[in-house]
């Protein structure tokens, strides 16, 4: 199995990477800018018995989105995880940083699902969050980001199933990455969210990308366009 995984570094799309690696998978491990810790996802890779291949690249440019397409043949799985973006209130919020989030967020969903050479029976999957359905203080704009990557995970999957290509997303909840120091008052969103969420934790990595190897595993052959809410059934309430 080939596999891209977008923003792989650290986080979900370290905890994804590490949970679909074994052996005959090659994993290219997407980073920005920290080499060291694209290395350590890496070695977890490799240390489950797959191929790792670490690639930088900016998700906001055409180029590297290119290179990164052109690492594999051929592309079984593509994880749409890498997001980067301003958390302001929509009035201190200026175009530039509209602009950075829905170009981080949004736009590689279409344009690396594009290039990559997808081959048929293929999977994509797009990591949002809650902010696509529910307010979150700041979130405008990521929220906007998230809301029109669902909405694209419809229309990716119907034109591409005629390939038996299917098109997924996983929203999760309050997810504990280093995100969540960049949140309006995250530390007690956290704990809002350990005090209300009916399973009694915040969400860990790990839940993400055991959803993203149940999406693509055989039994949810049957399964497309599709919104997948992780949240320990906090968005029940």
């Amino acid at each position: 199995m080939n596999v891209i995984i977008t923003g792989a570094s650290r986080g979900i799309g370290r905890a994804t990477a590490e949970t679909v690696s074994g052996p005959g998978v090659r994993v290219v491990v997407n980073y920005l800018q920290n080499a060291a810790a694209a290395r350590e996802t890496a070695d977890l890779v490799e240390a489950k018995g797959g191929e790792a291949i670490i690639v930088q690249g900016d998700v906001r440019s055409e180029r590297d989105l290119k290179a990164l397409a052109a690492a594999l043949p051929s592309v079984d799985l593509l994880v749409h995880n890498a997001a980067v973006g301003a958390l302001k209130p929509y009035d201190k919020m200026r175009s530039g940083h509209w602009d950075l989030t829905l170009e981080s967020s949004l736009r590689p969903f279409w344009l690396l699902t594009k290039l990559a050479p997808l081959a048929d029976g293929a999977n994509v999957i797009g990591i949002s969050s809650m902010g696509s359905q529910r307010y979150i203080p700041g979130y405008a704009a990521m929220g906007a980001a998230k809301g029109g990557l669902e909405a694209l995970t419809r229309q990716l999957a119907v034109e591409l199933a005629p390939r038996r290509i299917r098109v997924n997303t996983v929203c999760g909840g309050l997810i504990d990455t280093d995100s969540l120091k960049y949140l309006h008052d995250g530390e007690r969103m956290a704990e809002i969210a350990r005090e209300h969420t009916p399973l009694g934790r915040i969400g860990r990595p790990q839940d993400i990308a055991n959803a993203v190897a149940m999406l693509i595993s055989p039994q949810a052959a049957w399964v497309t366009g599709q919104v997948l809410v992780v949240d320990g059934g906090l968005s029940l309430l």
